[in-house]
């Protein structure tokens, strides 16, 4: 098999809050930008990943959920428990350096785990963890 990673979701309460952190923040290129009926999918990505997105979607627009799911998606969202992302740097301190510098939250310095990687987390406009490990 020769299977890719090609997008994967994240959701978000404020469309222009996360398109200006992934794009500003991040540096991400933003690959799409699709409005229907008041809501808004936004892809971005890396630029030397072409082929490699994160789709920006609103979490109300998931078929079939109900208006108690959609109070608990929120809920868990608002607290930083629902959607999570892991990037990769190879200068972690800097690229810490200019997220904190940005205003972004901060939820955790760059650590040595005990599970053998170096990493920081930031959360996102929307809650959603975004977590930064140290190649090599």
């Amino acid at each position: 098999m020769d299977i890719t990673i090609h997008s994967s979701f994240l959701p978000h309460d404020d469309p222009d809050a996360s398109l200006a952190f992934y794009r500003d923040t991040l540096g991400f290129e933003v690959r799409n930008d699709v409005g229907y009926g008041g809501m808004r999918w936004i892809t971005v990505g890396p630029p030397k990943q072409p082929d490699t997105s994160i789709v920006l979607h609103p979490p109300a627009a998931a078929p079939g959920i109900t208006e108690d799911e959609r109070r608990t998606v929120a809920e868990m969202m608002a607290k930083g428990t629902y959607g999570i992302i892991v990037l990769a740097t190879a200068d972690l301190d800097a690229t810490f350096a200019q997220l904190e510098a940005s205003g972004a939250e901060v939820v955790q310095e760059p650590t040595e785990q005990p599970y053998g990687i170096r990493d920081c987390a930031f959360r996102d406009p929307a809650g959603n963890m975004v977590r930064i490990n140290q190649l090599g």
